[in-house]
């Protein structure tokens, strides 16, 4: 029956190395059970239902990943856009989180459009590398500031905006300790190294007197203070245009940037590139997205982490399953999760943040043209702390550069287009 679904030996692979492969995966990215519902409830969120949303929504993911396209990508809620739906859209905005659950909703509805009538393909081919090499910095960077605020590393102050903290504190001691160690365990190889740190950090908290323990296996939280609680309504705002944009666009990327990635990692991926089953692929992401948002999360997306269970033998969508089925179980680990402070996640957070931030090695720093919309995003979106604002300035920025420098061919009507909306909307909108 598994060979007939996911045709196993025809992948040269094999159910040990496809179980082994997803039991890695899901430990390299089994942290974000902890750090969004870390995230999101700063925003008012329930933090036991956004616990379960959280896994329920990767379960989702990673089943319809695994059983539908057989692809060993793994999905989970995504780090950068929990930040967006956090700091922007709901403290930033002013949007309540029902609101800001609405727009995920719709992003994912026009995810799945896009993906069923291959718009997709238009889109990526038609924004310039350059600008996704930016986003994917800015967004670093972004998180790079969230990750230092939770630690208490970086406080604010009223003449400079921004400060050293208090460095003797124990949780920033703790932070910082458990962002060492997550660098030093991924140095020397150790798969689940963010993970470990996050249970590590908790561990000497609870052994000082930081934190109180709540024990460690219980049945699941309710989820409903969260589910179908989306604002649809209210995320028809004129405003919310923006947001949904940002959520779907970055949501793209990501999403296509993984695919590629690990397909190519799995070899699954032909010579010239195509991708078998793609389609199914960004529509098993954008369900799951859309799924998560009636659950009570931010957008879920596929996890570049999947290549470290691909490195380690799995090749064909029951890597997917297995991870589906750890996320389910994880549900019953409530009481853990409850225990975790946000300075024992700020390592994590920093640490995804540097992988974040290695596209930078990419550009082409020797173009001013190039370097220039990249620097806007990735000073601008920490700054303003919105990662929409962010992508809108280094559209704009992009645009701006490119024709006083003369390189008219580097545009496109799509990269105009969307440049000008953009300045439009900061005109009329703010």
């Amino acid at each position: 029956m598994l060979e007939k679904l996911f045709s196993i030996k025809a992948n040269g692979s094999s159910i040990k190395s496809e179980v082994i492969g997803g039991f890695t995966t899901f430990l390299t990215m089994a942290y974000i059970i902890f750090v969004n519902p870390s995230i999101l409830s700063e925003t008012g969120m329930d933090y036991g239902a956004v616990f379960v949303a959280t896994c329920l929504a990767a379960a989702i993911g990673c089943l319809i990943m695994g059983f539908w396209a057989n692809y060993p990508v793994a999905l989970a809620p995504g780090m950068g856009l929990n930040a967006f739906f956090t700091y922007t859209v709901v403290f930033s905005m002013g949007y309540t989180w029902q609101t800001a659950l609405g727009a995920v909703f719709f992003s994912g509805c026009i995810f799945f459009l896009l993906s069923a009538f291959r718009v997709r393909e238009w889109i990526i081919k038609s924004i310039p590398p350059t600008l996704r090499l930016a986003i994917a910095a800015g967004i670093g960077a972004f998180l790079a500031l969230i990750g230092l605020q939770n630690a208490n590393i970086i406080v604010a102050n009223d003449a400079t905006m921004v400060a050293l903290g208090e460095l003797g504190e124990p949780s920033v001691l703790l932070a910082a300790a458990g962002f060492f160690l997550i660098i030093g365990l991924v140095a020397r190889g150790v798969q689940g190294a963010a993970l470990i740190s996050i249970l590590a950090v908790t561990f000497i908290a609870w052994l000082t007197g930081l934190v109180d323990y709540n024990g460690i296996v219980s049945a699941p939280p309710s989820l409903a203070p969260t589910f179908l609680q989306m604002d649809l309504a209210a995320a028809f705002d004129l405003g919310m245009l923006s947001v949904i944009f940002a959520f779907l666009f970055v949501d793209l990327f990501d999403t296509s940037g993984t695919l590629l990635a690990v397909a190519q990692k799995a070899g699954l991926a032909k010579a010239d590139g195509h991708m078998p089953r793609l389609n199914k692929a960004l529509m098993a992401d954008s369900t799951a997205t859309v799924a998560g948002s009636m659950l009570g999360t931010s957008t879920t997306t596929s996890y570049i982490e999947s290549a470290a269970g691909v490195a380690s033998g799995g090749k064909t969508g029951l890597a997917a399953v297995v991870v589906g089925i750890l996320f389910l179980l994880a549900m019953f680990f409530a009481p853990l999760a409850g225990m975790i402070p946000a300075y024992a996640t700020a390592g994590a957070i920093i640490y995804v943040a540097v992988l974040m931030l290695f596209t930078l090695k990419d550009v082409k720093w020797d173009d001013i043209t190039e370097a220039a919309p990249v620097a806007v995003v990735l000073l601008m979106t920490p700054l303003t702390f919105s990662i929409a604002d962010g992508i809108a300035l280094g559209f704009i920025s992009y645009v701006v550069v490119k024709l006083l420098g003369g390189k008219y061919s580097d545009l496109t009507p799509s990269v105009v287009l969307l440049g000008a909306l953009f300045i439009a909307k900061f005109i009329w909108l703010g």
